[in-house]
């Protein structure tokens, strides 16, 4: 469809389209067309062809002026509905014609102003988000890191990187739900993967949707029972039940329940063809790539977005498509540094050991490299997945205000110690990966201080120039101290575990050079890291007479004692917790008897409203035919501009080839 009609067309003009100083003059409607708002349009034609195309149907005679999309009077020169009603062509209306579904109105902000650059936008987020990440494997905190992750090595060159982060819990769904609310596991009642927590819990998903943003999440967030808590929508379902059946009982600590980690995963480590993580994961980049391609073709007006791409890669079990599996072919593939025998293991990991059912299994160096080499083929995987969003980023115009976000929910041992999976306070469990980036606005530096992914709540807030609400609880702190390499950043962290593995509450504190480890069942545990970055002596465990046992240790770790008896009542939160898991394994007993209700998330993919399809205006089918779009020659028409629109494109000026016809 052509915005004219061609020269051979002119017999048929009710007048000519007069061309004075770039301006097409329309005297019979009373209208003047700024011929700058057609960018590189060199062909004038038919006003009937004009009126019929671009004349919104069911104006107001008395005004129509007023109802035409794009043109202004001419002053004294009035329209006559007579006259315009002549100027209708008999020939079937095309789809512009048709008046809009009452099941859906354009979206779509037409603008004739020009591209405006220098308009203060606020930044769309990209939060990036890995499963079972362990941050110490990774070149980005890890130089002599063994895994290839050219993208994100790429990103974290422009980012601030945090080498100190940790998860609030080493478990995906507490730290997911500390993650998205800024605050801690207990307080919201977050103690496993069964764990729902109240829909009135704020999340950032509610701060950035009130600061005018849309809020969307591809991907695993491991919610129980609610599924959005602030997502204006959801991309894909989750990878995990969102119910009750991952409940945890502490009333049978010796008895394994048969969802928890087993040994497979490492007796079965290799290269695949398929799995359900891939199958999950493919989803998510489609759904996250297609959603920055609609945001992009939104016209003018559109909101900044907030989305979360939430793979669920690296997460166990320890396989990978043949063409990651052999970027690692003829790699030595490291053992772990530190071998621990099981039964000189802390009273924690020996738990561990048995509910993962790997005690008493004898890992040969063999198995133990095929593990780590399918899990290297996993993160690297990732990171070709964040390649791929930078990517498409960049080719829609958006990367240069988009703040992105990479981070994870907690680690993976992978064979440290003796121990897999996470579950644990040890480096490889607890400690993320963590950047942000935004050269713009944040000069590319590395912050050492111990944060949290409890942070990024209250560091969003700041990003996009809001705050937080008063009265509200709040356990993280804004990075944007540390982001602008200032004083004032915070060097705390606490995290909480109350799933399986252990018997009661599991704490930890962060600070400085220390690591605190306290839980009623067990005996204390206290690290200086950068002495013993390995976490080989424990100094809490040591006689008063030791050498290491100096007057400061002494005094840091009976602080910490003190500090941790003040902050939990282990009494309450056990007893919470044992009433929690009974009130669940009730509700899931009666929910398994008679007709079963699904809580899992059920995206909305409805073909009728993709595409190309007679309802939809026109206007939204002409953004959406073509990015970016072209003039009548087939050229960039805002090629290196700013604009309006998501992608510093004003609204879409000439129709687009495969709009809505064949």
């Amino acid at each position: 469809m052509r915005l004219f009609a061609t020269r051979r067309s002119r017999q048929r003009q009710l007048t000519r389209l007069q061309i004075l100083n770039s301006t097409l003059r329309v005297p019979q409607l009373g209208l003047s067309v700024n011929f700058k708002d057609f960018p590189r349009m060199h062909e004038v034609g038919d006003i009937t062809e004009f009126a019929r195309r671009f004349w919104v149907p069911g104006s107001d005679a008395t005004s129509p002026i007023r109802k035409c999309r794009w043109c202004r009077p001419t002053g004294s020169e009035a329209a006559d509905a007579t006259t315009f009603k002549q100027l209708k062509s008999p020939m079937a209306p095309d789809l512009n014609s048709v008046p809009p579904s009452p099941q859906q109105k354009s979206t779509a902000v037409h603008t004739m102003e020009p591209p405006r650059p220098g308009i203060a936008k606020q930044p769309n987020i990209l939060y990036i988000m890995a499963d079972q990440l362990a941050a110490p494997l990774l070149k980005m905190h890890n130089p002599n890191s063994q895994i290839k992750t050219p993208n994100l090595d790429a990103l974290a060159a422009g980012s601030v990187i945090f080498d100190s982060a940790y998860c609030p819990s080493p478990l995906c769904a507490p730290s997911r739900m500390s993650m998205v609310s800024g605050q801690l596991p207990v307080k919201i009642g977050s103690y496993d993967n069964a764990c729902s927590i109240d829909p009135s819990t704020p999340t950032y998903a509610h701060y950035l949707r009130t600061a005018g943003y849309e809020t969307t999440l591809a991907g695993k967030m491991h919610f129980i029972g609610e599924q959005l808590h602030g997502y204006e929508s959801r991309l894909t379902s989750d990878i995990y039940p969102g119910d009750y059946g991952w409940n945890v009982n502490w009333e049978e600590p010796d008895r394994r329940l048969e969802w928890y980690h087993n040994a497979s995963s490492i007796l079965q480590a290799g290269p695949c063809v398929r799995s359900n993580q891939l199958d999950y994961d493919e989803e998510v980049m489609y759904k996250s790539k297609q959603f920055l391609y609609d945001h992009v073709r939104k016209g003018a007006g559109v909101r900044p977005f907030c989305m979360t791409v939430s793979l669920t890669h690296p997460h166990d079990p320890y396989t990978i498509e043949k063409k990651y599996w052999d970027m690692y072919e003829g790699v030595n593939i490291e053992l772990p540094d530190v071998t621990i025998p099981q039964e000189e293991q802390d009273s924690h990991s020996k738990r561990l050991l048995k509910v993962c059912d790997i005690w008493d299994q004898k890992f040969t160096p063999e198995q133990i490299k095929r593990a780590r080499r399918a899990y290297y083929g996993a993160v690297s995987y990732v990171d070709d997945c964040i390649g791929q969003l930078l990517q498409v980023l960049k080719d829609c115009r958006l990367d240069e205000n988009t703040i992105v976000i990479f981070s994870g929910d907690h680690g993976d041992m992978l064979g440290e110690r003796g121990l897999w999976y996470k579950m644990s306070y040890f480096e490889a469990s607890v400690r993320v990966p963590l950047l942000i980036h935004h050269p713009a606005s944040f000069k590319p530096h590395r912050v050492s201080a111990n944060v949290s992914t409890l942070d990024i709540l209250p560091t969003l807030v700041d990003l996009v120039h809001t705050t937080l609400w008063s009265g509200l609880p709040m356990d993280g702190n804004s990075l944007l101290p540390h982001l602008e390499d200032r004083p004032g950043g915070s060097d705390t962290v606490f995290a909480e575990y109350c799933g399986e593995g252990t018997v009661a509450p599991l704490m930890m504190i962060r600070r400085g050079e220390w690591k605190y480890i306290t839980c009623p069942a067990d005996p204390d545990q206290l690290y200086n890291l950068p002495a013993d970055p390995k976490e080989l002596v424990n100094l809490a465990s040591l006689p008063s007479k030791h050498p290491l046992v100096t007057v400061e240790v002494s005094q840091i770790l009976a602080d910490f004692v003190a500090e941790a008896k003040a902050k939990w009542d282990m009494e309450k939160i056990t007893a919470d917790v044992l009433v929690s898991q009974r009130q669940r394994r009730l509700v899931w007993s009666a929910l398994k008897q008679g007709r079963f209700t699904s809580w899992d998330y059920n995206p909305n993919d409805d073909g009728r409203e993709k595409y190309i399809r007679s309802h939809i205006p026109l206007d939204d089918l002409e953004l959406k035919a073509r990015f970016p779009p072209v003039d009548a020659k087939g050229r960039d028409m805002y090629s290196g501009l700013g604009g309006l629109g998501a992608g510093g494109m004003g609204g879409v000026v000439v129709p687009q080839a495969g709009a809505h016809s064949q």
